[in-house]
């Protein structure tokens, strides 16, 4: 078996769960493929991992690859692991707000993971709050830079101890709010709870880089089909979910993911689309965000390098199209149909 490495930002979490169950599963293995995962936070270092040739594959967000890969310049995008961004806003249960009011965060300390809360920022920036006037603070999570945690259980700590109002992380942290009493969803873009056009920010990709590619593209294959074929599965079997957490969670969480997956199912599509493509804020260098130039992210005493280009361009893509690959972005597309066989039906 060739051996492989894919990289995570979060591990106890639905955000990116079909490329963590392919190995769980045994997809990998049936590719031939002996794969470990690997938990890298923040999430620009997970891409940064990747450009260095430390791992061969990232499952994270598709906006935060140009952290690392500045006009997307080097990395290849294979396959959407689900459709739409993905986190939602959690307040304390005790404030008074309602579902869909974006207007609660004023006055506000929200828990949100370096990039992810660019997601969170252009959101209220586009419903019209002004982060400085209304006074709402975005911040890290106390003991989420720990080694091993995952953010959204951390950040569902944080809010159990009063840390933070609030935060802005995966629907695993959101379930263990909600079953705890200590927190309810204001915001859910994925299902209509918040600004529709927000859908559109980003979404969890499986990546590579061109020099795998250039190495070994039958793994970056087989690799594909793999975690393609996890996504099936677990659509076709949600069951399935509390299999792979059994295997990699906590058994707390184990016992809750299963739930979890099975509202992502509907969003369980591979294709990268025509409409995923286009030039999004948070791929575009939106001064009102993150000025190109500009943007720095800490984590401890670690300071990450400035992305020095936010080029509007689409990401390459090396995988699932809808439109069959054909480039209309200016950018290469390598497209992998022919080794890997997938479509984008699921």
């Amino acid at each position: 078996m060739r051996a492989a490495r894919i990289a995570v930002p979060d591990l106890v979490s639905n955000s990116y769960f079909p490329a963590i169950a392919a190995i769980a599963l045994d997809f990998f293995k049936r590719e031939g493929l002996d794969v470990v995962h690997e938990l890298i936070f923040p999430n620009y270092k997970a891409y940064e991992a990747l450009r260095d040739d430390q791992i061969d594959f990232v499952a994270a967000p598709a906006h935060v690859a140009l952290a690392a890969f500045p006009e997307w310049r080097g990395c290849k995008f294979l396959m959407a692991l689900a459709q739409g961004m993905f986190w939602l806003l959690i307040l304390r249960a005790d404030i008074a707000a309602t579902p869909g009011d974006v207007g609660a965060v004023r006055g506000r300390t929200i828990g949100a993971a370096p990039m992810v809360e660019l997601g969170l920022k252009q959101l209220l920036i586009d419903a019209g709050v002004d982060l400085v006037r209304d006074d709402v603070r975005i911040v890290g999570v106390p003991g989420a830079h720990a080694p091993g945690i995952s953010f959204g259980v951390a950040a569902a700590q944080a809010l159990a101890h009063g840390e933070i109002d609030g935060f802005w992380a995966n629907a695993m942290g959101a379930e263990i709010a909600l079953r705890q009493g200590i927190g309810k969803v204001i915001l859910d873009v994925r299902r209509g709870i918040g600004p529709a056009a927000a859908f559109h920010y980003t979404m969890p990709v499986l990546v590579t880089s061109d020099a795998a590619l250039e190495r070994d593209i039958e793994l970056v294959a087989g690799g594909m089909r793999a975690v393609l074929a996890a996504q099936r599965a677990l659509k076709a079997d949600v069951s399935l979910a509390t299999t792979v957490g059994r295997a990699l969670f906590p058994p707390t969480e184990a016992a809750l993911i299963a739930d979890v997956v099975a509202r992502d199912l509907p969003y369980y599509d591979p294709a990268i689309s025509e409409t995923a493509l286009r030039p999004q804020p948070l791929r575009q260098g939106n001064r009102a965000v993150a000025p190109a130039g500009t943007l720095r992210r800490r984590s401890g005493n670690a300071v990450a390098p400035p992305v020095d280009s936010l080029n509007p361009s689409a990401p390459a893509v090396a995988g699932i199209m809808t439109d069959g690959g054909r480039d209309r972005t200016g950018t290469a597309v390598l497209c992998l149909r022919w080794v890997t066989g997938a479509t984008a039906a699921t």
